[in-house]
């Protein structure tokens, strides 16, 4: 992930508290501990014995360097994976379907929808999207315009919009920053907004995080995957 210079953080730091939103209340999401993305896939690709693999959004290869699936690709613009393109441009041009697709990409609420909508197109039958950095703790770690270096950003709000719709199903798993699950199913558990996504807050999703996102844990997502 880009590194941002102290001036640009503190800008945008004060353009956000001013303009967008402040909140001091922190959440604890108490995640599972020393059980990590990889861990979760491994786990899947063993279950289900899958073959073609996608990561978008590769950054130094943390995740993508300790996947063992057979056939694996890895988009990023800038840095590690295999293919150097963005992901947009990766789907204009994709042939290919996967069974296990990892959303980590720009982390910017409408970047990581198109990602998550795209990955659904090329999905396997019984595949699985997963999208990393759903769960942010503090106001700070999800806001856009970023001014932290370690960031979740607004993914969050992806998830949420994608909630609303009733032939995707999403769950999120209380691990490594919050991993959402998601699925080209009925949606069993469509969200209600009392108000529109553009308009959501930090302080919004601290009061509704667990019914926002459907969290699960660690031990539920084994039983229902």
């Amino acid at each position: 992930m880009e590194k941002l210079s102290k001036i640009k953080r503190i800008f945008n730091r004060i353009y956000y508290n001013l303009f967008i939103e402040r909140f001091k209340k922190k959440i604890d999401h108490n995640f599972v501990q020393n059980y990590y993305r990889w861990d979760l896939i491994n786990y899947l690709s063993n279950k289900y014995n899958y073959k073609y693999y996608l990561e978008i959004g590769c950054d130094d290869d943390q995740l993508f360097s300790k996947i063992e699936i057979e056939n694996k690709f890895g988009v990023d613009p800038v840095s590690g994976g295999n293919i150097r393109k963005s992901s947009d441009i990766f789907f204009s041009e994709n042939k290919l379907n996967f069974d296990l697709v990892f959303v980590d990409g720009l982390h910017e609420c409408v970047q990581v929808k198109r990602d998550i909508l795209n990955s659904l197109k090329f999905l396997n039958n019984n595949g699985i999207v997963l999208v990393h950095d759903c769960l942010p703790d503090k106001l700070s770690k999800q806001a856009v315009p970023r001014y932290r270096n370690v960031w979740n950003g607004d993914v969050w709000k992806a998830i949420v919009d994608l909630r609303c719709r009733n032939n995707i199903e999403i769950h999120t798993c209380n691990i490594d920053q919050g991993i959402a699950i998601i699925q080209n199913k009925t949606n069993t558990d469509t969200l209600k907004l009392d108000k529109k996504i553009d308009k959501l807050k930090f302080k919004d999703f601290f009061h509704n995080h667990k019914t926002y996102m459907r969290v699960i844990s660690l031990d539920d997502f084994k039983k229902k995957f």
